[in-house]
């Protein structure tokens, strides 16, 4: 700490050129230890302090042409927003944020900066190494925190009640940054929630030692402040539908972001075996139903000591990590591919490996095998290992990566006792099942055009059950290009 208080001193009080910029060590995210968190539910990265978000800030080379800001899905203006950290100026600075982009506590969490802004960061092209970019997201985050925690958060201006009324399905981000921006605009705008509890992915898929749920909830009392409503456990094709909302409940424009919840499968025999579980509902019991409460909760998690974890994405890493936490002695995540390959942030990948998750690459699941003595009522019926096959890399797909070719005769078991399913997510087909006029593709997302317009009138859409999964970024981004649209054909 004696060696950030020293770089503070001198970033405060001289004046920098290019070159000492480039000379300022990048500021390390200090984090719990990793023995002790793989057992905690608590956040596992603790944020910067003041003088190394100052620090990190005046790494910053405030190029002309922007390129970090044509990286960022919603145009934040990075380098401003920088700049005001770098004089410690930090309300102004989350100020900045907030002009175009409306959840920066929690973007700056989840968001994949590296894939996006800085990715494009010229300090890291100087650097020739992605991970040595300024670290916007960690500075988004701090001076989102900082907001918070100094009681500094100020709601935004309300035009004048306009009558009109905005239904927006879905409470993630997307549906969030309509419900913000609607109700900015003067309309009276509520949200429709499946689940009991308002937040989409961000409260039921996203681990509390990733994204703490205070967080998230915070920014709906936000929302409920300046007159959003909530109704939870309504699911919309259910409860009522799209088109009820719109003709008896007397809705002039309707948002849908259902995201997309319809887990994947890998369709190999053994698959419905007790205890083999999608990520979706595997996170979602500990995450949003509290399942790892076991003396309170209505569906308590079940219990595995060796899990398999199938996938490399970000949600396979939460689905690893918290089977740790959920009591597992040991956890594998099996890939057909190599680490090069991993679609997870690196970030996400470190922190697994860290707390124990064992990596086993090109390894493939053919078959679950399973307890098959009927006596044993004990055992009957559930998993006792998977079959796998190993594999090497061949030519890349259309995708460039380089596909994974079975290598024959290399069948070999993983005992494990749960195994859990990460191959991502298709969209839930209820919305246009129960909605005549709404168009979707084979995929099943909904088509919209350039302003998030669907075939239906009056109903705009957005976020992954447009885009297939993406990231919450993006999905506010077509929240907000939704938002205007709507904005526009109330007038």
């Amino acid at each position: 700490m004696s060696d950030v208080s020293e770089l503070y001193k001198k970033v405060t009080t001289t004046e920098l050129t290019p070159k000492d910029r480039m000379a300022i060590p990048q500021m390390d995210m200090p984090s719990q230890d990793p023995k002790k968190r793989a057992r905690l539910m608590s956040e596992v990265a603790l944020g910067y302090t003041a003088e190394m978000a100052v620090v990190e800030a005046n790494r910053c080379l405030q190029c002309k042409n922007q390129p970090c800001v044509a990286g960022c899905p919603v145009n934040i203006d990075i380098p401003g927003f920088i700049a005001q950290v770098a004089k410690g100026e930090f309300k102004a600075a989350v100020d900045t944020i907030k002009v175009t982009s409306l959840l920066p506590a929690i973007c700056g969490r989840v968001c994949p900066q590296e894939k996006q802004c800085q990715g494009l960061c010229t300090v890291g092209k100087v650097y020739k190494n992605a991970e040595k970019a300024v670290s916007i997201g960690r500075l988004e985050r701090f001076v989102a925190d900082w907001e918070r925690e100094n009681n500094q958060v100020t709601m935004p201006e309300i035009a004048p009640a306009t009558g009109k009324k905005v239904a927006v399905i879905g409470s993630g981000p997307a549906g969030l940054t309509v419900a913000a921006d609607c109700a900015r605009a003067g309309h009276e705008v509520t949200v429709f929630e499946a689940f009991h509890k308002a937040g989409g992915v961000m409260m039921y898929g996203i681990p509390e030692f990733r994204l703490p749920k205070a967080i998230v909830q915070n920014e709906i009392e936000n929302l409920k402040k300046i007159g959003v409503k909530f109704e939870t456990n309504f699911l919309v094709g259910r409860t009522n539908t799209l088109d009820q909302l719109l003709s008896e409940k007397g809705f002039d424009a309707a948002f849908v972001g259902t995201g997309a919840g319809l887990p994947k499968f890998l369709n190999i025999p053994g698959e419905n075996l007790i205890g083999v579980f999608s990520a979706n509902e595997y996170l979602t019991r500990a995450n949003l139903m509290k399942g790892y409460d076991k003396e309170h909760a209505d569906t308590p998690i079940y219990e595995a000591k060796k899990v398999i974890v199938c996938g490399a994405g970000n949600v396979a890493m939460d689905a690893a990590r918290m089977a740790l936490r959920l009591g597992a002695e040991e956890v594998n995540v099996v890939y057909r591919r190599t680490r090069n390959e991993m679609p997870a942030r690196l970030e996400e990948i470190a922190h697994a490996e860290e707390e124990g998750v064992v990596f086993r690459f090109l390894e493939n699941p053919v078959e679950v095998l399973g307890y098959d003595n009927p006596e044993d009522r004990e055992t009957f019926g559930k998993i006792r290992a998977v079959k796998c096959l190993s594999y090497e890399l061949g030519e890349p797909d259309e995708s460039g990566r380089r596909s994974p070719v079975a290598i024959p005769g290399s069948e070999h078991e993983i005992e494990c006792d749960a195994m859990i399913v990460a191959l991502g997510n298709g969209s839930n087909p209820l919305m246009v099942k129960t909605t005549p006029g709404l168009e979707a593709d084979k995929r099943g997302h909904i088509i919209v055009n350039e302003k998030q317009l669907t075939s239906k009138p009056r109903v705009y859409a957005g976020g992954d059950i447009v885009l297939g999964a993406a990231t919450v970024i993006l999905a506010m981004g077509e929240g907000r290009k939704a938002a205007a649209a709507i904005n526009e054909q109330l007038k």
